[in-house]
């Protein structure tokens, strides 16, 4: 006969206290990171409705990960590295799908990133059309790469190496460098 937990005992108690500090631990970590789902959503999204359903599906990701993440890596590159892999399959899914969902600024100022990355309106349309030709593994680098980070830091994300990094990004710069001088629009 299975054993019924009373509901004020000191076991249920504690689980609701581990659960909530979860909540909180997942609300610092996200208030901390919302940029960088940002940053991911913009180079992957135009439609700002449809990047708004795809920065909700990255927290969504990223709670269903949370209880697995034991500090292996920093918290930035988890968050990159979730948020990515999020990004990359939401553009291969079929983009007509009708989704049903809360809205997002109870979370997130997603109004606010949008403002925040059109400041510049030329030199974005000309990066995020370039941007926009390259494959999805490219696109990741590209973003990492103006974000600052470093190589190291960019294939632990990447799952890559080093040494493959710099060569992609140099294969990547050549290719824009030519695609710029082609259509004669300079980004400077």
């Amino acid at each position: 006969m299975a054993q019924m937990i009373h509901p004020l005992s000191p076991d249920l108690a504690e689980d609701r206290a581990d659960d909530a500090r979860d909540v909180a631990r997942f609300a610092s970590l996200l208030e901390q990171q919302k940029r960088t789902l940002y940053k991911v959503a913009y180079i992957y999204c135009r439609d700002p409705e449809e990047r708004q359903d795809l920065i909700q599906e990255m927290v969504f990701q990223l709670w269903r990960a949370f209880p697995g993440f034991g500090g292996r890596s920093g918290v930035a590159t988890w968050t990159y590295r979730v948020a990515l892999n999020v990004a990359i399959s939401w553009r291969r899914r079929d983009r007509s799908r009708i989704r049903d969902t809360a809205p997002l600024e109870v979370v997130l100022n997603v109004a606010g990133a949008d403002q925040a990355f059109d400041a510049d309106i030329e030199k974005s349309r000309v990066l995020r059309t370039l941007i926009d030709g390259l494959d999805e593994f490219s696109r990741s680098l590209v973003l990492l790469y103006l974000e600052g980070l470093d190589h190291a830091e960019i294939a632990a994300i990447l799952g890559t190496s080093t040494s493959n990094v710099g060569t992609r990004l140099g294969r990547i710069r050549h290719k824009l460098k030519a695609q710029i001088n082609r259509h004669g629009e300079p980004l400077t």
